[in-house]
């Protein structure tokens, strides 16, 4: 426990930046690949479909999630804890 409230901030924010890129671009080339599989009318399509959907969406909310729920969730963690050992 050596971060400051501040400190940790800032450790928050630059490892979410770090990360945008990297995963932008996962995300995008994953969903490129997948949005043919969604949208074909061959053989197989209506399984494909359905496969596909919900990785799309999966692909989207999954960054999302990473990039800003879960650095918010470890910084209320962090904060209730600190607050108790102080008290």
């Amino acid at each position: 426990e050596t971060f400051t409230p501040e400190g940790l901030d800032e450790a928050l924010y630059h490892g979410a930046v770090l990360r945008v890129r990297p995963k932008a671009m996962t995300v995008a080339v994953i969903i490129a690949g997948l949005l043919p599989i969604l949208w074909g009318t061959g053989a197989g399509s209506e399984v494909m479909s359905r496969i596909a959907a919900p990785m799309i969406g999966g692909m989207i909310t999954a960054p999302l999630l990473s990039l800003f729920i879960i650095p918010a969730a470890y910084k209320l963690i962090w904060l209730r804890r600190h607050k108790k050992s102080v008290s």
